[in-house]
C-alpha cells in the first residue's frame, strides 16, 4: 500500500531534507544488517488484492470512494483509478493451513465488498485487465481525487517530457499516444509478500527472478486492451510503458524503466541492492519526516525507515525486495508484483502456494544461480512467458523446453517439497498445486478469455463481445470454479447489445483517403470495399473533411475523364459532423436524422479514432 502524505513541491530545501533522511534511512538499514537486528527464523506470507468495480451494463464503474466510505473497513484502500480498489490482507505466518486462512479472509473481505458495491448498483470483478475499459474512462476525471495520485501523474509526465508513448503487438496492434498514467488503472493485480532471511537474500531474490518466467506463464489472465488481442499478459507490457519516464535519446545510453525487471543477477546483502536502486533513479515524490532513522535507532527503537520506503515504493520491479516493521521487529520480504487479478480467488491462492512453495523448495544448487544460469535467459523467459502464456518455450539451466512440460515434470515437485518444508499438509497441497497441474494440462485464464472472446467476436461487434466475456467472467466468479473448469460462452450467442456510447459501436478499421489522393482512387476505395462514406484525414490522422457517395454524383462525369486532375479535397465535404465516443447513442441517433445523414465520423482530440453509419444502428433496440 502507497504512502499516501507525499509531495511534489518544488522546494530545494524540503527536497535536501528528504534526501537527507534517505540517506540515514540506508545507514540505519546497514546498521540493523551489521547487528543482526533484522528477523530471523520466521517466515510469514501476506498479499494486496486489487479489484475492479463495474456497473449493471460491466463497464467500469466511478463509485469507488462511496464504496470505499460504505464498507468501513481498515483493510481497504484506494487505487489509482475510481471503477478500482484494493485490499491488503493480514500477514500470517507460513505454516499449517495459511493458505486456506488466506482464502478464507480474502472471500471474506470480497463479500464485504459486494455487499457495499450492491447498495449502489455496483458488482466487484477480479481480472487482471478489464475487457470494457475504453480510453473514455482512461481520462483523468476517472483518477482518484488523492494527492498521491495527481503526485505522481505530474511528476511522472514531467519527467518524461511530455506524453506517454505505448505500442503493443499480438494478434492485434494497439499504438497510443496517452497525456497521463491513467493507462496504469488498466492493470489488477495480486500482489504476494513473502518474509526471507536476511542473510539468504541475494540467493532468494535471484531464485524468485529465475523462476518468474515459468510462474507467470501458469498465470497469465489479461490478453486484451481496448477490445485488442494482445499479449498472454498485457499487463507487464503496458504497466511498463504506461509510467516509463524515460526520454528518446540519441545517446546510446542505456537508462532501466522504472517498471523493470532488471540487467543483472544481484550481488550482495539489502543495503546494496538499496543503493544500486538509488543510483539508478532519481527521486520523484517527498514527503515531511520528522523521525531520523539513526536517533530511533539509538533510542533503542526500530525505525520504520519512511524515506526509503517512499523511494522503494516509485520503482516497481517485478520482484521488489522491501524492507517492513511488524510486531516491533524489522523484516525482509519480496513482494510479487506480476501476478493478475482473478480469474477466482482460489486460483490465486493456488498461484500463491505454487510460487511460495518454489521459493521454500529451491535446491541448494541454485543458491548461486550465476553458476548455472544466464541472468538473460530469466529476463527472456519473463518477456515470452508475458507474450505467450503457458503455450511458450522456456531456457532452464540451458535446456530448451516448453512451459507445462518444464512446469509438470520440475516446478510443482519442487513446490509440492517446499511446502511440505513449511509443515502444510498434503491435502492441502494437493488441492492448490492441483489448480496449477490442471490449468498446465487444460486452460488458463488467458486461453479461456482469447477462445471464447474470438467466439463471441464472430456473432457480435466488438463492444458487444468484450462485455458479452466479461460478464461470463463475472457469473463464472460467482462459485469459485477454478478457470480450468470453466465452459465456453455458447449461452452469450443471443446477447442483447449493452451499448450506451457511440464508442461503443464505432467500427474502428477504417478505410480513409488522404486528401491529396486523386478522386478517382477515392472511388475505387469506396467500390471495392462497398462502402458509402470515406473519411479524409491529413498525414497525422487528423479529419479533413469526407467524401459519401450521394455527394459524389455531381462530380461523377469529371472523375471519369481520364484527364481528370480531381483530387480527394477537391471533392470532398469539408464541414463535417461528427461525434465523441462518449456521445450518447440517441443523441448521436437524432443528430443523424435531423441533418439527413447516414454517417458520422468519430473523432477524439481533433484525431479519427472510428466512424457510425446507419448500418451500426440496426441492432440497437433502445437507448
Amino acid at each position: 500500500m502507497g504512502d499516501q502524505q507525499v509531495s511534489l513541491e518544488n522546494n530545494a530545501q524540503a527536497r535536501n531534507l528528504f534526501i537527507n533522511h534517505l540517506l540515514e534511512d540506508l545507514q540505519a538499514l546497514e546498521l540493523l544488517v551489521k547487528k543482526d537486528l533484522l528477523e530471523k527464523g520466521v517466515t510469514r506470507i501476506g498479499a494486496e488484492q486489487e479489484f475492479c468495480l463495474i456497473n449493471e451494463h460491466y463497464r467500469p464503474s466511478n463509485q469507488a470512494a462511496a464504496v470505499l466510505e460504505d464498507v468501513q473497513d481498515e483493510h481497504f484502500t484506494t487505487e489509482l483509478a475510481k471503477y478500482n480498489l484494493e485490499i491488503n490482507l493480514d500477514p500470517i505466518l507460513f505454516e499449517g493451513n495459511c493458505f486456506e486462512e488466506m482464502e478464507s479472509q480474502l472471500l471474506e473481505l470480497l463479500e464485504k465488498a459486494k455487499k457495499s458495491s450492491a447498495k449502489f448498483e455496483e458488482r466487484v470483478l477480479l481480472t487482471g485487465i478489464l475487457p470494457t475499459i475504453s480510453m473514455d474512462e482512461l481520462s483523468l476525471e476517472y483518477m482518484t481525487e488523492n494527492p498521491r495520485y495527481l503526485a505522481l501523474n505530474t511528476l511522472m509526465r514531467k519527467a518524461r517530457g511530455g506524453n506517454f508513448r505505448m505500442s503493443f503487438m499480438g494478434a492485434d496492434e494497439l499504438s497510443i499516444v496517452h497525456d497521463s498514467v491513467m493507462f496504469e488503472a488498466c492493470n489488477t493485480s495480486f500482489q504476494m509478500h513473502l518474509q526471507i532471511q536476511p542473510d539468504d537474500f541475494e540467493s532468494a531474490y535471484n531464485w524468485a527472478q529465475a523462476i518468474s518466467g515459468p510462474v507467470l506463464a501458469v498465470c497469465v489472465n489479461s490478453p486484451l486492451l481496448l477490445g485488442k488481442e494482445l499479449w498472454n499478459e498485457t499487463r507487464i507490457a503496458l504497466f511498463q510503458q504506461s509510467i516509463d519516464t524515460r526520454k528518446v535519446s540519441k545517446a546510446h545510453i542505456t537508462k532501466q524503466a522504472r517498471v523493470s525487471f532488471g540487467n543483472s543477477w544481484e550481488k550482495g546483502n539489502i543495503v546494496d541492492y538499496f543503493k544500486k536502486q538509488l543510483s539508478s533513479y532519481r527521486i520523484l515524490l517527498t514527503k515531511e519526516i520528522e523521525q531520523h532513522a539513526l536517533e530511533e535507532l539509538e533510542a533503542g527503537r526500530i525505525p520504520k525507515l519512511k524515506a526509503l520506503n517512499l523511494q522503494n515504493g516509485t520503482i516497481y520491479r517485478w520482484n521488489r525486495p522491501c524492507y517492513g516493521v511488524l510486531n516491533g521487529k524489522p523484516h525482509l520480504r519480496i513482494e510479487n508484483r506480476y501476478i493478475p487479478s482473478g480469474p477466482t480467488a482460489r486460483d490465486e491462492i493456488a498461484n500463491f502456494a505454487f510460487w511460495a512453495g518454489l521459493m521454500q523448495g529451491r535446491p541448494k544448487e541454485y543458491d548461486n544461480l550465476p553458476e548455472q544460469m544466464e541472468f538473460e535467459e530469466a529476463k527472456s523467459n519473463f518477456v515470452r512467458a508475458a507474450r505467450y502464456g503457458n503455450e511458450t518455450c522456456l531456457n532452464w539451466m540451458g535446456k530448451s523446453i516448453p512451459a507445462s512440460e518444464l512446469i509438470l515434470n520440475e516446478l510443482l515437485p519442487l513446490a509440492a517439497a517446499g511446502l511440505q518444508k513449511m509443515g502444510l499438509a498434503q491435502d492441502s497441497i494437493d488441492k492448490y498445486l492441483g489448480i496449477i497441474r490442471n490449468r498446465c494440462q487444460k486452460q488458463t485464464g488467458s486461453q479461456w478469455m482469447i477462445k471464447n472472446f474470438r467466439h463471441l467476436k464472430k456473432k457480435h461487434k466488438t463492444d458487444d463481445a468484450i462485455v458479452a466475456l466479461t460478464q461470463a467472467i463475472y457469473e463464472n466468479q460467482q462459485d469459485e470454479t477454478p478457470v480450468h473448469q470453466w465452459p465456453e460462452t455458447h449461452q452469450f450467442e443471443a446477447f442483447e447489445t449493452k451499448a450506451g456510447n457511440v464508442g461503443h459501436i464505432m467500427t474502428t478499421t477504417l478505410i480513409t483517403a488522404d486528401s491529396l489522393d486523386s478522386a478517382k482512387l477515392t472511388l475505387e476505395f469506396m467500390h471495392w470495399n462497398k462502402i458509402h462514406h470515406l473519411p479524409v484525414v491529413d498525414n497525422k490522422e487528423r479529419l479533413v473533411g469526407i467524401i459519401t457517395y450521394s455527394h459524389l454524383r455531381q462530380f461523377w462525369d469529371e472523375i471519369h475523364d481520364n484527364s481528370s486532375e480531381l483530387l480527394a479535397q477537391d471533392i470532398m465535404v469539408k464541414e463535417v459532423i461528427v461525434a465523441k465516443p462518449s456521445t450518447p447513442i440517441k443523441d448521436a441517433i437524432e443528430l443523424m436524422k435531423e441533418k439527413e445523414i447516414g454517417c458520422l465520423p468519430v473523432v477524439q482530440n481533433g484525431y479519427l479514432v472510428g466512424i457510425i453509419t446507419t448500418k451500426d444502428l440496426e441492432n440497437i433496440k433502445s437507448v
